[in-house]
């Protein structure tokens, strides 16, 4: 375990505590999903896993999510009857530009296929054994979208808790914190476990932003 390097004489939960007070949103609640083991919002997760997949800044992903749900896109179905054109739009009023029109049809072919394989009801993915294999069926999902996926969804499916992938350890490396699941969960309580990886991977995107935790921290 790392006692000390760069946290300023700050204590392990002072700085875990500092980084939920300054960066512990998840990117769901960002986004503006009331994340709840139902067809919707799971939906809308793997849609944002999809976008922060994307090579984009993370803000802009989040952003074009919010767009998409505000526009209607709230579950596969509506998904799937929009038009192309109009998954176009929203993603571009989000700021994901570059890339709108490839994914504007990848998130139509997911939409198509969360309705035909799991009749729109994403719980069922719940059940595929490994649930990995299972999310990199869907067009645009990665190794790095299957991570966005887990890292979130360990809030409504707790027996994929703690999910903690190379981006969250290397979050905790820059903040002097423990890089073993084990020890670092125990520095919260269960729920917020989410919160805890997200502000790690905001830190590991973000030297200022580690800095500035750090700083808050040792106050």
């Amino acid at each position: 375990m790392n006692s000390g390097s760069g946290r300023s004489g700050a204590s392990e939960k002072e700085t875990v505590r500092a980084l939920l007070d300054r960066a512990g949103q998840t990117y769901a609640a960002q986004a503006g999903i009331r994340l709840r083991n139902t067809p919707g919002p799971l939906f809308q997760l793997l849609v944002l896993s999809q976008l922060l997949s994307g090579r984009i800044r993370a803000d802009a992903a989040v952003a074009s999510a919010r767009e998409l749900f505000d526009a209607g896109m709230r579950d596969a179905k509506r998904m799937a009857e929009a038009s192309w054109q109009q998954r176009v739009d929203a993603l571009g009023r989000g700021g994901y530009r570059r890339y709108d029109e490839s994914t504007a049809t990848r998130l139509g072919q997911t939409a198509e296929k969360v309705l035909e394989r799991y009749g729109g009801d994403l719980r069922r993915l719940r059940e595929r054994h490994p649930i990995a294999e299972a999310l990199r069926e869907f067009p645009g999902i990665g190794p790095m979208g299957v991570d966005i996926f887990l890292r979130e969804v360990q809030a409504v499916w707790p027996e994929y808790a703690p999910h903690m992938d190379a981006k969250v350890r290397d979050g905790a490396q820059r903040l002097g914190l423990p890089r073993s699941p084990g020890p670092l969960t125990r520095l919260v309580g269960r729920e917020e476990v989410p919160r805890l990886t997200a502000g790690l991977v905001r830190v590991a995107l973000d030297k200022r932003l580690a800095e500035e935790v750090r700083s808050l921290a040792a106050r």
